[in-house]
């Protein structure tokens, strides 16, 4: 044996490593991971074709569809090329031949709350789609009736959004019975 020592010279690293890696999409959607579930960000004009290219892909089941208002929410962590809105619908979608589930982030800005409604997909998103109209004020675009469906059909304002003033609402009581 000898006293020289061997050193293996580093490999050359490449300068396109130094750059991030492509983000993993889905129908053009960003994607990243949450607590083991996809989480996919369609562009508002592709939401309904992202949402019906999953269901091609299997996705057969709408479990859920609802909004979330981030008016007094500060910063929330979104994909690169995603920029935040007041507004999101979040949609979760089931493969029960795949035994798998995604779910759906699209950015709806407060200007012009419009999304395109997924009931000639998912005919039991109907129900869905009419609370969060009435709760924040969403249309959903070719809904077959886009009417209220909690509150009365006079009530102003969506109570769900976050500057939606609570005010009081006067509290009738009946007469308590007389002392004998």
């Amino acid at each position: 044996m000898s006293d020289e020592t061997v050193v293996d010279e580093a490999p050359e690293v490449e300068a396109a490593s130094a750059t991030e890696p492509e983000p993993e999409l889905v129908h053009g959607a960003p994607v990243v991971w949450a607590r083991g579930m996809q989480v996919a960000f369609p562009a508002l004009d592709a939401y309904y074709d992202t949402v019906g290219a999953l269901k091609a892909d299997g996705f057969d089941f709408c479990a859920d569809l609802t909004a979330v208002d981030y008016l007094v929410h500060g910063p929330r962590p979104l994909p690169a090329g995603i920029d935040p809105e007041r507004f999101e619908v979040v949609v979760n979608l089931l493969s029960m031949s795949a035994h798998r589930r995604i779910r759906l982030r699209a950015q709806v800005p407060a200007a012009e709350p419009v999304v395109r409604s997924l009931f000639e997909l998912y005919p039991g998103t109907e129900a869905m789609e009419r609370e969060a109209f009435d709760m924040y004020g969403i249309r959903f675009e070719g809904h077959p009736d886009l009417t209220r469906i909690l509150m009365p059909e006079d009530w102003e304002g969506h109570p769900l959004r976050k500057d939606y003033s609570v005010g009081r609402v006067p509290v009738q009581f009946k007469a308590a019975p007389a002392a004998r």
